[in-house]
């Protein structure tokens, strides 16, 4: 597995890959939002981080990580690479080398709340709503142990 920069041409692979784990592993996210949120994610988002992709031997990337401020903005794996510790990677690398120490967690997705505890992190606060103001709590996470 490599780790390495995204371009701007590897942005269409990875609202893919967004668009699949989110439906994956977001089952309280309703059409309406994720349909709202992929042109951001395309258009705005990903140019606002310091984004990484991990590849596979073959080249192909199959999850990313992006990092504004040390805070984990979005971290997505192909649903058929999960649990293969490709997240576990970029977020080792993210906190190596680009001093990530935060993440918001969505309140009801169990799966990436222990995945950051597994890695290090504790809720330290939570918020009612989301970033976009929907009434899907965020828990607010930091690194306690590297």
């Amino acid at each position: 597995m490599i780790i390495d920069s995204a371009f701007k041409a590897d942005h269409l692979a990875l609202i893919e890959i967004w668009e699949s784990s989110v439906r994956a592993t977001h089952d309280f996210l309703p059409e309406e939002n994720i349909n709202t949120l992929k042109p951001l994610i395309l258009n705005h988002y990903f140019d606002a981080v310091d984004l990484r992709v991990a590849k596979g031997d073959d080249g192909i990337i199959v999850g990313f990580i992006g990092v504004a401020q040390g805070n984990v903005e979005m971290l997505f794996i192909s649903p058929e690479c999960r649990h293969g510790g490709i997240g576990s990677l970029l977020l080792k690398h993210a906190i190596k080398y680009q001093a990530a120490d935060k993440v918001d967690v969505n309140e009801q997705n169990p799966d990436a709340i222990g995945f950051y505890q597994h890695l290090g992190f504790e809720v330290i606060d939570r918020s009612a709503l989301d970033g976009q103001g929907n009434p899907f709590p965020l828990l607010h996470m930091k690194l306690v142990q590297k």
